[in-house]
């Protein structure tokens, strides 16, 4: 890949707990559009839906969420898919102080604001606030990139509809825990927020390979949250009142009858191995012209998330102040 908008960080000034794999990080040459779009998103949320104050999302010190897992994002797009992620992780915060079986499962009061209406990007006043500011987001992208942003609100719409299934009940096994947990930790989602905000485009044809390939980076992530986001997840599902946490320590506590430290110690090596495999599948397919330049700019793409989400998970006052 051709870095552009990004630059290297000196890997003596950053801890990755082991986890990095040799993969270099990267940060964007402007993360005040970060900045600007993560706090536009808090100030409307404040403003249509509850208050906002003193919130945990992409920002972090030394480093905020898009600029290291998206560093060659456009500039002209850092700003709203940061605005947008930030929207994502207000409302998943929110979404784990209610009941998901009940508000989630039965009502399905929150898949109102991602149904396939939210793909015209009409503000409709009488729909739920949340609902219009999603419609507010689709309109920006569509003014940029209409494309693209039509792919990306449809991986969203199809990412909310799947956590709510894979979220619904315990899984049993990591082995059973893990494909779940690349769908749920946005392996939809951040597939469009990749392509628009890099101006990717994956054809048709290459579609399912391109997931295929990709999956065991998402695993990757997937468990690197879970590590990092454990004491917040598991304080949010006690306050929800549920007798499980959707997370890989959870599961293989249960599953191997082990204590926190050693299951933190059994993600750890699920970890490497899955990113492992993840870097064979890139040395055999970078210079595989019989795939789009497009498929394999993602895929370079997608370990840049993943090395950009490990160093700021460490970092992140989201998950630190647990």
């Amino acid at each position: 890949m051709e870095f552009r908008y990004s630059r290297e960080v000196d890997l003596t000034v950053y801890e990755t707990d082991g986890l990095d794999y040799g993969i270099p990080l990267r940060v964007h040459n402007d993360p005040l559009e970060e900045v600007n779009g993560t706090l536009r998103a808090q100030r409307d949320w404040t403003k249509y839906i509850q208050p906002v104050m003193g919130y945990n999302g992409n920002l972090g010190d030394p480093y905020s969420f898009m600029s290291v897992t998206v560093p060659e994002c456009l500039p002209d797009r850092l700003e709203i898919i940061s605005y947008a992620n930030e929207y994502a992780f207000l409302y998943d915060d929110w979404m784990e102080s209610f009941d998901l079986k009940k508000d989630l499962g039965e009502n399905g009061v929150f898949l109102e604001a991602f149904g396939a209406g939210a793909l015209e990007g009409k503000n409709d006043p009488k729909a739920r606030p949340e609902k219009r500011l999603q419609s507010q987001v689709l309109s920006e992208m569509m003014a940029k990139d209409p494309e693209r942003a039509r792919t990306t609100m449809k991986a969203w719409a199809g990412f909310v509809q799947s956590a709510s299934k894979t979220r619904s009940s315990p899984f049993e096994t990591l082995d059973q825990y893990m494909p779940a947990r690349a769908i749920d930790a946005g392996e939809g989602i951040w597939f469009g927020t990749l392509t628009f905000g890099m101006g990717l485009t994956i054809p048709d044809d290459e579609f399912d390979l391109c997931t295929k390939l990709a999956r065991p980076a998402y695993i990757a992530l997937g468990l690197v949250n879970d590590l990092y986001s454990w004491e917040k997840e598991r304080a949010a599902s006690v306050q929800a009142g549920h007798d499980y946490v959707f997370n890989a320590i959870w599961v293989i506590m249960k599953e191997r009858s082990v204590g926190e430290e050693e299951a933190k110690k059994i993600c750890h090596k699920e970890i490497i191995k899955a990113i492992s495999t993840y870097c064979r599948t890139l040395e055999e397919t970078k210079n595989d012209l019989s795939l789009s330049h497009d498929l394999r700019m993602y895929l370079e793409a997608v370990l840049l998330s993943y090395i950009g989400n490990l160093v700021w998970s460490i970092y992140c006052p989201r998950y630190r102040e647990f």
